[in-house]
């Protein structure tokens, strides 16, 4: 990988070492060069840039609307949402750039827009004190310099030649509609006026913990005006509880975002079965799995919206297995839980478990046909009016059934059901539901009481994903279920007439999953390794 830019190494000399700081030891290694001929020449015979119009984006008015419901819960507070700085991988290298969901949210912005920029909205001067309304909302961030600039070609972080172009301020202006300042002026813009609201001044409210430097400008700024730090937290932890209650129920722009990922999520799961065959038999065939899953990923979308589980055999019962180190062998199943996450942000999270062969065994076939039974018992549920704790309490009710009927609760489905019992939960330990939107987990910071307690709506969207996952060193269990983990997670579309399932067109009936995976083998000229039942 290419170095960043270099800089003189002055004499050498020890005590001068000493006396660098630290963070700039990294630019060590070599030299660039820095005199005046050579920035007069780099700067010079370069194409003019091109001029060209900039169209409003469609999720404009969308995030103009999501910042006006914010705007009418903190009337008179100067709120700062910052999209976060690029994280560190090692040394100088960081990982791909992705902004903060509030952020993404509010303005719309997705991919890699814009890295240390921050939305200040500023409350009007309509009215006097808890009368005022309303907020002009600005976005500060780092317009890309000119070629006639050092920083375009020294500036690792910056500078075109090492990041490629940046939009100007006019170019995101016009694109998300909003008004756009050069961070620069961000310190201004947010400390102005700022301080105690009891003695006149302005009170601030920050997502924090997404750019320490505005954690640090926010706090320092609270402490020079006297304003109480305990206080400030609690305002600051409500900022960020509001910004997961506005995305529970999703608007036009959002649910169509979530089914561009849902499409290109399932067309990843078709690459998943063309490459099967491949993964079995090397000692890594859970990466060839995630690998073809990935590269789906970045070809249709920004990325993946989680690390992908590509879980095989006894894996398949960790509930977060990630190192998919694991290898790939007939007769298993294959749990693979993945969602590739849109340009705009938002992501998909879909669950197949996959016989490797093809053919699911009759224990597998059993086991899966429970869950299956469990997902549907959710879905009948999941509709305007029920709460969100039914969904999960429905599915619930079928599992532990199925495990008393094959003689693996030591106590009645009843009392397993009971607050007091839960032995069910042995074999399905975590929740059957979870929001889904820019975060896998979406709207986690919201109120109990508008989350698991809530009213389902039409407009919210959430997966369903019930499991049995039986470990082979679980003794409380016959042999023949030991080492099999299976789970179906569909994503949900809440309707006024209902649910749709938005991941419907991935088969999740037992024959049909074995009739999809055969066709995809006859198409690919490459049938199966078991083209009979497995034993």
């Amino acid at each position: 990988m290419t170095q960043g830019p270099e800089h003189s190494t002055g004499s050498g000399h020890a005590s001068e070492d000493a006396a660098q700081p630290m963070e700039e030891r990294v630019d060590n290694r070599s030299q660039r060069p820095d005199n005046e001929q050579f920035r007069e020449f780099m700067a010079s015979g370069w194409a003019a840039p091109e001029h060209t119009s900039t169209p409003r984006s469609e999720v404009a008015e969308f995030a103009a609307a999501r910042r006006a419901r914010l705007s009418r819960l903190f009337p008179g507070e100067r709120l700062v949402i910052p999209a976060g700085a690029p994280k560190v991988r090692a040394n100088d290298t960081d990982y791909r750039f992705r902004p903060h969901s509030a952020f993404a949210h509010l303005t719309g912005m997705g991919v890699d827009h814009e890295p240390e920029a921050v939305l200040v909205m500023e409350p009007t001067d309509e009215g006097s004190g808890d009368d005022r309304s309303g907020h002009v909302a600005t976005l500060y961030f780092h317009p890309m310099a000119g070629r006639d600039s050092s920083e375009f070609y020294a500036d690792a972080k910056n500078g075109e030649f090492w990041v490629g172009p940046r939009p100007t301020l006019e170019q995101l202006r016009d694109e998300f509609a909003l008004p756009t300042e050069d961070l620069s002026g961000l310190e201004t813009a947010v400390t102005k006026d700022a301080g105690n609201a009891a003695l006149g001044g302005l009170s601030i409210r920050l997502v924090r913990d997404v750019d320490l430097n505005m954690d640090a400008l926010v706090d320092t700024s609270r402490i020079n005006t006297g304003v109480d730090l305990e206080q400030a937290d609690a305002k600051d932890a409500t900022l960020a509880e509001a910004l997961s209650e506005l995305r529970l129920v999703k608007d036009r722009y959002e649910v169509g975002e979530l089914r561009k990922a849902v499409a290109a999520t399932i067309r990843g799961f078709e690459d998943i079965v063309s490459v099967l065959p491949r993964a079995i038999g090397g000692e890594r065939g859970e990466r060839v799995v995630e690998g073809a899953f990935f590269s789906r990923a970045r070809l249709e979308g920004n990325d993946l919206g989680y690390d992908t589980i590509a879980a095989a055999g006894n894996n398949a019962t960790v509930l977060h297995w990630i190192r998919n180190n694991g290898s790939v062998t007939p007769g298993e199943l294959i749990l693979v839980d993945a969602g590739v996450e849109a340009e705009s942000l938002y992501t998909a999270d879909i669950t197949r478990t996959l016989p490797v062969d093809g053919r699911y065994t009759d224990v597998q076939r059993r086991i899966y046909q429970a869950v299956l039974d469990a997902a549907d018992a959710a879905f009948e549920v999941a509709v305007p009016g029920n709460r969100f704790r039914d969904v999960h309490a429905a599915a619930m009710e079928v599992l532990a059934a199925r495990l008393a009927e094959w003689g693996l609760l030591p106590v009645t489905p009843e009392v397993s059901l009971s607050e007091a019992g839960q032995h069910h939960r042995r074999w399905m330990p975590h929740g059957t539901s979870h929001h889904l939107g820019l975060d896998v987990h979406d709207c986690a910071q919201a109120k109990r009481e508008l989350y698991l307690d809530a009213v389902i709506e039409p407009g919210m969207v959430f997966t369903i994903e019930p499991g049995l996952y039986f470990k082979n060193e679980d003794l409380a269990i016959p042999e023949e279920y030991r080492g099999i983990g299976v789970r179906i997670e569909d994503d949900v579309l809440i309707t006024e007439q209902g649910n749709e399932n938005l991941s419907a067109a991935l088969p999740r009936r037992p024959e049909d999953v074995e009739s999809w995976i055969q066709g995809i083998w006859n198409r690919d000229e490459n049938v199966g390794p078991s083209a009979g039942p497995a034993a």
